[in-house]
């Protein structure tokens, strides 16, 4: 099993040709043992769009509903355990989602799909891209 990151859920999503040859083999087994994803990348995306910063094919909505309902990706919420993880990692790394999907993943003890160098420079948790 996996994590999605947040760019990782979009494209696999919405544009799988952006996922690297060893994310797309991820996708894969993902999609037959499932996986998961951080509700906060929700609130990301939907962050993005309202601020001009990314546009989508079909609203956050839609996208939500697509995955709660494709039954590959669970979504996972954010609890106060997982706020209270990323308070204790080691990690000087500020953005609120990333240190919630890193928490997310290391309570659920699975590697995070991502492209993004911040994460793999943790080094906190396994990366794949």
């Amino acid at each position: 099993m996996i994590l999605l990151d947040t760019h990782a859920l979009l494209w696999w999503a919405l544009d799988p040709g952006q996922l690297s040859e060893a994310a797309t083999k991820a996708v894969r087994t993902m999609e037959q043992q499932g996986g998961y994803a951080s509700s906060i990348s929700l609130w990301e995306l939907g962050i993005k769009v309202q601020r001009g910063q990314l546009e989508l094919p079909i609203s956050v909505d839609e996208l939500a509903k697509r995955v709660e309902h494709g039954g590959a990706v669970e979504l996972v919420a954010v609890d106060t355990n997982t706020w209270l993880r990323t308070v204790r990692l080691d990690w000087a790394h500020r953005d609120p989602a990333d240190r919630v999907i890193v928490a997310t993943a290391l309570i659920k003890g699975v590697p995070v799909l991502t492209k993004d160098r911040a994460l793999h420079e943790f080094g906190g948790v396994e990366c794949i891209w």
